[in-house]
């Protein structure tokens, strides 16, 4: 994993970005045979933090970095372009880095049908919804939190020897306060706020394929993440059913709880690139560059908005 020093390109006042690339399609080959030289990495660390705190701007996967990349949003700082840390973790982000926030964006399913593909969303809530307490035997549900698998036997519901699945809350230890057991994570409310804000003109056709109307931007709806990728259209329909989750991703519930814990701000920004299961085959295929475009266009109004309001904040600090 290389992080890399950028600043935004064009935006009235510098702001620095930290990009950090979780990406998940990386082989094992990619990575070098050795871990670089620790004192060499701690001074570029201490140099980067010299500079002051940086906004952390997080992604997933290939497509997603391949856009920021083509988009021209952002320039190295030439001095240190990039840090090599071979870390995995948002947690290595907050932990080494001076970071005011973390702005966190990327692709996901869509488990709401009224969604569009190309759509962004900002959720408000996000839920981890991989975590499950296996029942065996079937019995009267305790709450809506479960899903019996009797009920989709084929071809009428019944019996089944899965039994049912309870989703679990998470256990979210913050600083200053005792152990909470949360299933939702709300993103920074003051942030939320200012992405209401945003007016951003999503893009409707990629070099390969052009959607019917042009997407939007959907606030305040729930996300949820599992580590699995979801490809089942009765699965989706439940989640939404069940949870109202809108969309489904890898990464988002993971990245909130982690910045929550320590009390560092975060947004996340997702554009739908499929229906999470049961769509045609073209749309994850054709669309993934579309939503990793239209999700990181939102974010970078996001963070020029946010810069240009430290810089106000700034001047009106200096003038008293």
């Amino acid at each position: 994993m290389a992080m890399a020093l950028i600043s935004a390109s064009g935006a009235a006042t510098p702001l620095q970005v930290l990009l950090f690339a979780l990406l998940l399609a990386a082989s094992a080959s990619s990575l070098p045979a050795q871990q670089p030289d620790m004192d060499r990495a701690r001074w570029q660390v201490d140099r980067v933090n010299r500079r002051g705190p940086s906004l952390g701007l997080v992604m997933s996967y290939v497509d997603e970095a391949t856009a920021l990349q083509a988009s021209g949003y952002f320039t190295p700082w030439r001095v240190l372009p990039f840090v090599d840390l071979y870390a995995v973790t948002v947690q290595t982000l907050i932990d080494v880095f001076s970071v005011s926030g973390i702005v966190h964006y990327g692709t996901a399913g869509s488990s709401n049908d009224s969604m569009s593909f190309g759509d962004v969303s900002v959720p408000k809530l996000v839920s981890y919804t991989g975590a499950w307490t296996w029942k065996k035997f079937r019995s009267p549900k305790e709450s809506s939190a479960e899903l019996s698998f009797g009920e989709y036997n084929i071809p009428n519901g019944g019996e089944n020897l899965l039994g049912s699945l309870k989703f679990r809350n998470e256990e979210l230890y913050s600083v200053g306060k005792p152990m909470e057991e949360v299933f939702w994570l709300p993103v920074d409310s003051a942030w939320f706020k200012v992405a209401e804000q945003l007016k951003v003109k999503l893009e409707r056709c990629n070099d390969t394929f052009c959607l019917p109307t042009t997407p939007q931007v959907v606030y305040g709806l729930k996300g949820a993440s599992a580590d699995m990728f979801l490809d089942n259209a009765e699965y989706r329909k439940f989640l939404f059913r069940e949870f109202g989750v809108s969309t489904v991703d890898e990464e988002s519930a993971a990245v909130v709880m982690t910045t929550t814990s320590p009390g560092v701000p975060v947004i996340v920004f997702r554009g739908v690139s499929d229906l999470a299961g049961g769509e045609p085959t073209w749309s994850s295929t054709s669309l993934m560059n579309l939503a990793s475009i239209n999700a990181l266009k939102v974010a970078v109004e996001f963070i020029g908005t946010v810069g240009k309001q430290k810089s106000i904040e700034s001047v009106q600090r200096s003038n008293n």
